[in-house]
């Protein structure tokens, strides 16, 4: 028997590039450049979603992104955020400066999410119905329930007494409220065995009410856009341990087309531009809106779950405002060619940035937690005569920590002394009430364009940094 001889292959040929380029991701945190800010650089070998891995980490550690820099050509991505802590500090603790080189780490070593364009991809559809979707919490102890569909007063409120009614827990539930559309996720166990529900039948019972509820708010004169059809479907390929409840929410509203708001359209100035750069091939997509904490991980976010690849981007705030430049290409490589195209995203972009600046007053109450403790809150909320149009509410231990952005339903300012009253003699021992106002309307206007535009400054910018790839 003839001996079968295999190539030999040195084991160091694993670890060249490597070697040659540096390892796929180096962080870099530098205090000392700047006096104002923290400075954190990023370089990395480039994939999609990457910019907003990194976004993310960032995000959900309460730092104010006040300016940045992003670059991704020749298959190599370079990112500079300028940070400060929620108090508007350089940040000083050696802990989260550990922290945020971990967590980044952490995120660029993590697996790539599963190709699930089955679920990515449904959102665009053009039939508008009401949705039930179950999935399992990654801990699996709770059972998550999402929900989509047409928003009127009190319907928040409704959902948690049909879900105390069917005798579950509510863990925790994230709710938002933006044109006439919903979109809620609430986790939720078995009020006797404090598990997540798994039989089928009880989930189908649960779906049945909560879809019963979401029927309610159907026109039957909307022309087939409120079309009592609903769809139950379970996620598949792990959806619920890949996105964030955030980015969730922003699926969500997608889906139930939040950004078609025909009332709006007239004599408001736009938020987002959208120009070319045929040199390039790239879309520069411009925007100019007020500042607020969590801009760029929405603007990002619906960028990336649009199917958008982000080459280039400059971001900056100045007076309250904030400026941002986003070169992009579809992820098919090619530029935005239609009105269409450029129309629908500029929308969505706007209903991204719209969805948190809530008109209002923020309530925060913390209480001894139970079940029903939810539904008794929005209850008391409905029966003042206010409707929720935010809401995170989560479980701490023994404890309920419940924040609501509320308004009057019929347009006049809450009273929040006579508000408080009620809630403490309905409640009984509220351990904390914090009342926030917030009644001001926050206009989304901005000011005159700067001689200069990013875009100018990003051209220049772009050609050194093509010229220097291509040596």
């Amino acid at each position: 028997m003839n001996k079968v001889c295999w190539p030999y292959f040195d084991p160091e040929f694993d670890t060249l590039p490597e070697r040659i380029y540096g390892p796929p991701c180096r962080v870099c945190i530098d205090n000392e450049s700047t006096e104002e800010c923290t400075v954190v650089k990023v370089d990395s070998v480039d994939e999609q979603g990457l910019l907003l891995e990194v976004v993310q980490v960032l995000t959900d550690m309460n730092l104010q992104i006040c300016k940045s820099y992003i670059s991704s050509d020749a298959g190599w991505f370079m990112d500079v955020f300028h940070v400060r802590d929620e108090y508007g500090n350089k940040l000083t603790d050696q802990k989260v400066i550990n922290n945020i080189q971990q967590a980044i780490g952490r995120s660029r070593g993590s697996p790539s999410p599963p190709n699930n364009n089955n679920n990515n991809n449904w959102f665009m559809n053009k039939t508008y119905s009401k949705k039930v979707f179950p999935l399992v919490h990654p801990n699996e102890q709770h059972t998550a329930i999402e929900m989509t569909g047409a928003d009127r007063p009190g319907l928040f409120s409704e959902i948690s007494a049909a879900l105390a009614d069917l005798h579950c827990n509510i863990v925790e539930a994230h709710a938002w409220s933006h044109n006439a559309r919903l979109a809620c996720v609430a986790y939720i166990s078995d009020q006797s065995t404090d598990t997540a529900i798994d039989d089928p039948c009880r989930l189908a019972s649960i779906e049945d009410h909560l879809t019963t509820v979401l029927r309610a708010t159907t026109n039957p004169n909307s022309g087939g856009t409120n079309h009592p059809d609903v769809k139950t479907c379970e996620f598949l390929g792990g959806e619920g341990t890949m996105t964030t409840m955030e980015r969730r929410l922003h699926q969500l509203m997608l889906s139930v087309r939040d950004f078609e708001s025909p009332s709006k359209e007239m004599g408001r100035k736009r938020m987002v531009t959208i120009e070319s750069c045929d040199q390039k091939g790239y879309s520069i997509v411009s925007i100019e809106c007020k500042d607020r904490p969590r801009l760029m991980f929405d603007t990002v976010c619906t960028l990336t779950d649009m199917q958008y690849v982000i080459f280039h981007a400059s971001i900056s705030s100045h007076a309250g405002y904030a400026f941002q430049e986003y070169f992009i290409r579809h992820i098919d490589g090619y530029a935005l060619n239609t009105a269409g195209e450029k129309e629908r995203v500029i929308k969505c972009l706007e209903a991204a940035i719209e969805r948190r600046v809530c008109e209002g007053v923020r309530l925060e109450l913390c209480a001894d937690n139970r079940v029903g403790l939810l539904s008794d809150i929005t209850r008391v909320l409905r029966e003042n005569g206010l409707a929720v149009v935010r809401a995170d509410v989560e479980t701490h231990g023994e404890k309920s920590v419940n924040a609501f952005y509320v308004r009057d339903i019929s347009g006049n300012e809450v009273d929040v002394e006579y508000f408080s009253k009620s809630v403490k003699r309905e409640m009984g021992p509220i351990v904390t009430l914090h009342v926030k106002n917030d009644t001001s309307r926050r206009k989304i206007t901005s000011p005159e364009r700067s001689r200069l535009s990013f875009g100018d400054k990003l051209r220049s910018r772009i050609e050194r940094l093509s010229h220097g790839f291509m040596l």
